[in-house]
């Protein structure tokens, strides 16, 4: 069966024991939260891009090898607002949305203004992220949405601006094991300047646990970039992280700010706003964590679209990062629903290549233009000194048709080997960064998500623990699949009571040891 990637969704609120066949470790204790578009039609309205769907939330608990399923929408003002006018009155990156005909010229002019300087969705349907002790359905605004984890029941609505100066945030921050979590936004024309901003959202101190403390209050930026040009921003959707280095790159993809004050008007969607400059390098930057500074050296590479880092390290004066590359923005129009419902694969869109890049941290002074200044044996990726401060960098290519990567998050920040991803194929891919194999899961008809490994207690090594991914059946039950995370093998899967749609990313629960302890018969759904 065809997949219809228009189909509205139906939620299950109540929790429902899932059909577990085969074996699922009992050592497996938590929560797998998937989140993604839902809805794609209201009344006679319809979304044109498939990420601009208002968002379904579900969850998997996972309990001495049992497995419970719920799902909600995110009631988030963008989908009240909707419901209430029976149509599409929120405008989306990829749809705009106009008044109803029958509105007079009051409500039209007023919703005109709104557009000029727009007041974006809250409708969080890429990720969800933890800041200090809570949840929140995110999207790539100002706006998220606190969430409960357990019920999945939509909370308060939080505007970063309020806390920072960012128009836009990325829904991939990072987390160090004292739990405080690193993330970027976009400060748009801010005292006539437009900057990239790192910022910290600190774990919940002591003084604050058990208070209604609003969790962005104690947020602090750690650092700042200038933005090449003042109204034309880079488009990133993560970045990397290693002890030391915070690494981001700006993209020749840019956002036209004033392109996108007048798209309402000239009947177009702020995504033809996004514009690709094929002749313009990549800038490489590579911030000082400690001292939030760029360190002096320049860093370029070609052209190239990112919009997944997988995992980034130091090793003998050098900082290796890894990402997902393509050639053009021509996978953001691959999601357009009038060409995903075709459900042809379209060669005319470049595919995602693993790549791999090395910067050597190390003063150029004294080396001749010219010189390779990587000195890693184990890698081709090099770093060329152009001029005096100023390296070329060239990426190895690791692989190709692999994307939605995740790593074994305890190696977050630290040297890697295996990374877990979707095939352009319908599967989902172990890839080992060191022999450049890959292993695949697939099964005909089936559409699995992201993957996300999950390492066993006391593993013995990085790939020790299982992989978990939801897979979509068209017109049957939705499952979820567990595989041993070294032979990729299936171990086990839960065929739940609904359908699934596709989802856009993923985030695991662990139960702490605490927890475990504290769990009573009969909290069932407790986690």
């Amino acid at each position: 069966m065809a997949m219809d990637f228009s189909k509205n969704a139906e939620e299950r609120p109540e929790p429902s024991k899932a059909d577990v066949k085969g074996n699922i470790p009992s050592w497996l204790q938590g929560t797998l939260l998937r989140n993604g578009p839902g809805i794609f039609s209201v009344g006679d309205t319809s979304y044109d891009h498939w990420f601009d769907g208002m968002a379904i939330m579900h969850s998997f608990n996972f309990k001495d090898g049992e497995v419970t399923h719920r799902s909600r929408f995110l009631r988030s003002d963008t989908y009240m607002a909707n419901m209430a006018a029976n149509r599409i009155v929120v405008s989306e990156m990829g749809t705009m949305a106009y008044p109803d005909p029958s509105k007079n010229f009051i409500f039209k002019a007023i919703t005109f203004l709104n557009h000029t300087v727009p007041d974006f969705t809250d409708n969080g349907a890429s990720n969800f992220m933890k800041y200090g002790n809570d949840y929140f359905a995110t999207s790539e605004t100002n706006y998220i949405r606190k969430i409960d984890p357990v019920t999945l029941e939509t909370q308060d609505k939080v505007d970063y601006l309020k806390y920072l100066p960012v128009n836009l945030a990325s829904s991939h921050p990072h987390y160090d094991k004292e739990g405080n979590a690193y993330n970027m936004g976009t400060s748009i024309a801010e005292k006539g300047k437009t900057k990239y901003m790192l910022f910290k959202v600190p774990a919940v101190a002591e003084k604050d646990e058990g208070k209604n403390v609003p969790v962005l209050k104690n947020a602090e930026v750690v650092c700042s970039v200038p933005c090449r040009s003042l109204l034309t921003p880079s488009y990133y959707h993560s970045f990397g992280m290693t002890d030391n280095y915070f690494i981001f790159i700006e993209q020749p993809l840019k956002l036209d700010i004033l392109k996108m004050a007048t798209a309402y008007m000239r009947g177009v969607n702020w995504a033809s706003c996004m514009k690709y400059c094929p002749d313009e390098d990549t800038l490489i930057h590579l911030i000082d964590r400690r001292t939030g500074k760029e360190v002096e050296t320049k860093y370029y590479t070609g052209s190239m679209v990112v919009y997944h880092h997988v995992n980034a390290f130091e090793e003998d004066g050098h900082v290796v990062f890894d990402v997902i590359a393509y050639k053009d923005k021509g996978v953001y129009d691959m999601f357009f629903l009038s060409k995903l419902n075709k459900n042809t694969q379209d060669d005319a869109y470049s595919k995602p290549g693993y790549k791999r890049f090395v910067l050597p941290i190390q003063s150029d002074k004294g080396i001749a233009v010219g010189e390779d200044l990587v000195k890693l044996k184990y890698t081709t990726a090099s770093a060329v000194k152009e001029k005096e401060g100023k390296l070329r960098c060239q990426a190895e290519v690791l692989c190709e048709g692999f994307e939605l990567p995740r790593i074994n998050y305890d190696f977050n920040g630290k040297k890697h080997r295996f990374v877990y991803g979707c095939g352009v194929e319908d599967s989902v891919a172990k890839l080992d960064t060191e022999t450049k194999e890959r292993v695949y899961w697939s099964e005909d008809n089936c559409w699995p998500s992201e993957p996300v490994f999950i390492p066993k207690p006391n593993g013995e090594s990085e790939d020790d623990g299982v992989v978990l991914a939801t897979v979509v059946n068209p017109g049957q039950p939705g499952f979820i699949v567990v595989l041993d995370g070294r032979t990729f093998k299936e171990v086990g899967r839960a065929y739940i009571n609904a359908e699934l749609q596709n989802a856009v990313h993923l985030l695991f629960i662990k139960k702490t040891k605490k927890e475990r302890k504290e769990i009573q018969a009969e909290d069932v759904y407790q986690f």
